[in-house]
This record gives structure tokens, sequence and C-alpha cells, in this order.
């Protein structure tokens, strides 16, 4: 099998960026579609029109309903076609990010990725995670190519929810254990081949930021400082962790998280949260030395990540919800079967509930 690696063409981050959106776009199309929640627009319409001012390129905007899902990309494909668009650009967090990337394949045109939070590493991936209208797991769709460019203004993101960053490095905090997983059951990538060196290293590099930046760039946002290791976290979240899931693989982590998704009560939950407690478990399927283990869980505790079934809002813990979490992890689709060991649902049930004990332990309870 041959290695690969793959990434957006261009990445842009940098404080006042989404102020030149308009410049970037007329590079690409005349006629934009700018997916957008009605909340986002609200907040960042001044520098949407300063970056169309004098562009060539036109925007329309249309607002995201919500969920990737293949109901609203439809939906939009079909506004492309009425509105006559050559380009799309998604500005937002991760799931209107991803409905764009799947509207761009499916009408064959550019896509720019503008995320206005540093919340998951969905923007440079050649990837969108498709959910049902109620916002379950259904699918991944693997696309031909990344994004044609994606922009981070740091300035905007460093105004966002201080718990969306979090959250960003809880999705960054699997990158380099699923990567290694991988690497050693030589599973493929995102992209059809194995992890070149390049993107281990990358991965690790993630992972080493997160320890050394994360718990400074949480302090930080918290009184709306956009310190240099915020600059860090945000590259990590999303350059970093973007290239090193997606060229280093995806494994028992994002399993964990595609299974929570069937249970209700964690549905409020955030895509990154739901990664880390994953990431807890895919750890104790290892059955990875202690110390790792503990940093792990120390590092989530420090900066807020959920380690605890009751964290993610279960607050009855039965076998027959964590076997129905465990079930849908190991679906024969998923990537749990890239763990260097044979899986089953009953294995998996064993860490998540282990993981969880582990979780407690550690928070004194």
């Amino acid at each position: 099998m041959a290695k690969i690696m793959i990434s957006p063409s261009k990445y842009v981050q940098g404080p006042g960026e989404m102020a030149k959106l308009g410049g970037y776009a007329q590079n690409y199309g005349s006629r934009a579609l700018i997916l957008i929640t009605d909340s986002g627009r609200k907040r960042i319409q001044a520098a949407l029109d300063s970056g169309f001012q004098g562009s060539s390129c036109t925007p329309v905007y249309d607002s995201f309903q919500g969920e990737c899902s293949k109901n609203e990309i439809g939906r939009l494909v079909g506004v492309m076609d009425a509105q006559g668009c050559d380009l799309v650009i998604g500005i937002g967090g991760g799931k209107t990010l991803d409905t764009a990337k799947a509207v761009a394949f499916y009408k064959k045109v550019p896509v720019l990725i503008c995320p206005t939070i540093a919340s998951t590493d969905a923007p440079c991936s050649a990837l969108s995670v498709i959910y049902t209208d109620a916002g379950v797991f259904e699918e991944y769709l693997f696309l031909p190519a990344n994004p044609n460019m994606v922009l981070m203004d740091t300035d905007i993101i460093a105004k966002s929810p201080v718990r969306l960053t979090v959250s960003g490095m809880g999705d960054a905090l699997a990158t380099y254990f699923e990567a290694r997983a991988c690497q050693r059951s030589c599973a493929a990538n995102c992209a059809g081949g194995q992890a070149t060196g390049a993107a281990m290293a990358l991965a690790k590099l993630c992972l080493d930021t997160l320890m050394e930046e994360g718990l400074k760039a949480k302090l930080a946002l918290e009184v709306g400082a956009c310190t240099p290791a915020v600059e860090k976290v945000i590259e990590a979240n999303t350059l970093l962790s973007g290239l090193g899931f997606e060229s280093g693989g995806l494994a028992g982590a994002h399993a964990i998280h595609n299974g929570l998704t069937v249970l209700e009560e964690c549905h409020h939950m955030y895509h990154g949260e739901k990664v880390a407690f994953g990431t807890l478990t895919q750890l104790v399927l290892e059955d990875v030395p202690l110390e790792e283990l503990e940093e792990t869980i120390q590092f989530c505790i420090a900066v807020g990540l959920p380690v605890t079934l009751g964290q993610l809002g279960i607050r009855e813990v039965t076998t027959e919800k964590v076997m129905a979490v465990a079930t849908a992890a190991c679906a024969p689709t998923d990537t749990l079967h890239n763990m260097p060991f044979p899986v089953t649902p009953e294995s998996v049930a064993a860490a998540i509930l282990a993981a969880d004990r582990y979780g407690r332990f550690y928070l004194g309870n």
C-alpha cells in the first residue's frame, strides 16, 4: 500500500483575515453561495461587508439549518442551481463546513472554508460527516479533494465561547493516538494509503502542542486574550489535527464518538467532548502504560473536557446503554476496526466502563 498525504491547497491564519475574504474569493469564482447560520452572520456581518466591498465576487447568503444531512445538502444544491453560483464558502462550525464541502463536491465547484470557531479538525479535510436530520451519525462522505482554501480569522475565533475551543482540543487530542494505532495495524488512512513520516510528525506535534499550550490558551481565552498560546492551539485544533487525522488515520476514539450519538442524552455535547472520552476509551482498549493514561486524563480535567459518562450527560449508566454505544461503535464500516487487534462490542463496553471509572477516580469521585 502506498503512503499518501493530502492537505488543503492554502491555509491562512491571522487576525482580521475575514475582512479580506472577497479578495480571496474572486480568485475562485464570480458568484459565491455563502453558507452561514443566522447568528453567525449577525456576529461578523461588518467583516463580511468589508471583505466583499470592491470584490468581483458576488455573495449569495443562505442560512444553515443545523445538520449536515442529505436533505440539507440537497436543499443547498438546489439553491446553487437557482442562484447560478460557481463557488461555495462555508463560514461557521464543523457541521456548516462539512455541509459546504459536500455541496461543492456535488456541484463540482471550488470551496473556501472559514471557521469562526476552533472546535473541530473538519476545516482542512476532504471529508464530510453525514448525520440524519435528527443528529445521529449516518456515514462518512470521503471527498476527492481538500478545500481550496482554509481561512482562520483569529480575532473572531478568540471571541467565540471558550468551551468551543476546548472542544477542539478534545478532537485534536485523538489525532496522534488514532494515527499511532493505524500505523501499528497498517490500516489505511482517510486518503486510502498509509501514513507518511510527515503525517505522523504533524500528529505528534499536535499532541505536544496541546499538552504544552492547551491550559495556557484556555485561561487566556477566558479573559478574551489572543496570546501566542491561543494562536498555537488554534493551529493545533485545525491544521495539525486536520492533516494528522486525515493522513494518519482514524481508529477507536472517533468510533466511540459515533457510538455515543445513539444516546439522546449525549446530543447536547460537542463533537470534541465526545471524542475526548472516546480517546480515553481507546487508551483503555490498548492497555497503555498508566503514565500515558494518567497524563491524558489529567489534561482533560485541567482544560474541562469530560472524563466520565456522567459528564457526557448520561445520568444513569446501564448495561443496555453502554452496549448500545459499543455496538454502534463496532459497526462494520466504522474505524474501530483500524485498531491493531480484534474488537468486539463486549470488549468496547468494558473499556467504556473502565474509562468512566478511571475518570471518576481522578476526579475524586
